[in-house]
């Protein structure tokens, strides 16, 4: 393989394969080519500008009107006529579709479409195998190919999202046999539109390769393993991981597997009149965290949502419920089907006795307004009357003070199993928040009090204190 005398415009875009993207030029460089990036905004959030500044000794192109590119006259079309090829590795699903329909508002886009003919473009895209395989994605890819763009099939393999599927960017090695190929060819031999999906090029690609990735990887100053750490942290999925790891105790990535459980989520709102009503600030957030991680856990997860704004997870089936009186028929109705369930929603406490039906006019008042309320049912302590043997339920208590004292005391009374306190003096404990400073307390172990984490990384030490008693 050599890239001698060649000059390569590197393209990166907002995928978490960005990580490769040094791996990618150093490769080149090492094969005596001369390397120019040009990134995507949404790209600097997964990988360094400085790091691929410093591997090229080019300044890198990110905004199409930066002054420190504009040296003489229109730059994207001087920088795609003085190069050989550009390839975009990784390729986002949204980049695809702007060079398949010419939407030209980015600099990577600006500068592909300025190749010229004689220059080819190579395009490998990386994204869930859901995104890809989608008919708008396959639509793009074939138009794009039509126009005379080489598509790189991606991979098979683990994806960001934690499945497995088509999706990968594929290895360096098989970036770097692609780009050669299409360099050498007198004329591009392209694929027909039904062999994006399966065909043997990667196999082809990797027969060719001179180098392995491991050997890559492992003599690569750069590092980039370490970055690619660092960007799976931004990841809920990853952090998740990085708390199950942090445990001395290992379980696996299935752990309720074939469990049933059941969530509650939000807040609910008592109504008024048909216009007002009582609630609180409850995001939803913490409930909706639980249910995503569950069901990632190979939980069989219903989850049941006040009013909230959140998208449903994936492979969970979502009942969304208003008030305190809905949530508890939709609890009661199912509780005696699961092994488990977390109440997480944050239900109201009193209701009005007889709210109005339309609107109370404000002028149909006096100047003080009396509200007649009654306590709500009190869902905790009626699954916890009428639970099985085999049951467990855990709960959440907000507290001002004395928390450990008054969570031990509501764990006794609502005959949970376990009780997640929240400090409203903590920071980070607080509605709306992405984050989370609980204790878990049981009637069996320790009090486990744990450091402000993310909700998600919450979710997951919770459910595996439920895995242990289940």
């Amino acid at each position: 393989m050599n890239f001698s005398g060649k000059r390569i415009i590197l393209g990166v875009c907002g995928s978490i394969a960005a990580y490769k993207a040094p791996l990618l030029a150093r490769e080149i460089i090492k094969y005596g080519g001369e390397v120019r990036v040009v990134m995507t905004r949404a790209a600097t959030k997964f990988v360094a500008p400085l790091t691929l500044q410093n591997l090229t000794k080019a300044p890198i192109i990110i905004e199409m009107f930066d002054s420190s590119i504009q040296s003489g006259g229109s730059w994207h079309i001087h920088l795609a006529r003085e190069c050989d090829a550009m390839i975009i590795a990784p390729t986002s699903a949204a980049t695809l579709s702007r060079i398949a329909t010419g939407l030209c508002d980015t600099a990577l886009i600006t500068t592909a479409l300025s190749l010229p003919q004689s220059a080819p473009l190579l395009l490998a895209p990386a994204m869930d195998s859901e995104m890809w395989l989608h008919p708008a994605t396959q639509r793009n890819a074939a138009q794009v190919q039509s126009d005379g763009a080489i598509v790189i099939s991606p991979s098979d393999g683990d994806l960001a999202s934690g499945f497995s599927g088509i999706g990968r960017l594929p290895d360096i090695d098989v970036l770097l046999a692609a780009l050669s190929e299409a360099l050498n060819l007198p004329k591009y031999q392209y694929k027909t539109p039904e062999t994006f999906i399966s065909d043997d090029s990667e196999n082809r690609f990797a027969e060719t390769s001179t180098r392995p990735l491991q050997e890559t990887i492992e003599n690569d100053k750069l590092n980039a393993e370490l970055a690619f750490v660092e960007i799976k942290r931004e990841y809920s999925a990853a952090q998740a991981e990085r708390a199950h790891k942090t445990k001395n105790t290992t379980i696996e990535a299935d752990f309720l597997k074939g469990k049933k459980i059941i969530i509650t989520a939000g807040p609910t709102y008592e109504k008024i009149d048909d216009v007002r009503f009582i609630g609180n600030f409850s995001s939803g957030k913490m409930g909706f965290a639980l249910a995503e991680v569950a069901s990632n856990a190979g939980a069989n997860v219903t989850l049941i949502a006040g009013p909230v704004q959140l998208s449903t997870p994936q492979g969970v089936r979502r009942i969304d419920v208003t008030s305190a009186a809905e949530m508890y028929a939709a609890v009661s109705y199912q509780f005696s089907q699961y092994d488990c369930a977390v109440f997480a929603a944050a239900v109201a406490d009193f209701t009005p006795v007889n709210p109005t039906i339309g609107k109370i006019k404000k002028e149909s008042i006096s100047n003080e307004f009396d509200l007649r309320l009654e306590q709500t049912r009190d869902i905790l302590a009626e699954m916890g009357k009428c639970k099985a043997a085999h049951q467990i339920i855990a709960g959440f208590a907000l507290e001002s003070e004395n928390e450990i004292n008054n969570g031990r005391k509501k764990l006794a009374a609502k005959n949970a199993d376990l009780i997640i306190i929240n400090s409203v003096n903590k920071h980070g404990s607080v509605f709306q928040s992405d984050e989370n400073t609980i204790t878990i307390i049981s009637q069996s172990k320790p009090d486990r009090p744990l450091p402000r984490m993310s909700k998600k990384e919450c979710a997951m030490e919770i459910l595996r204190s439920i895995a242990e008693l289940l």
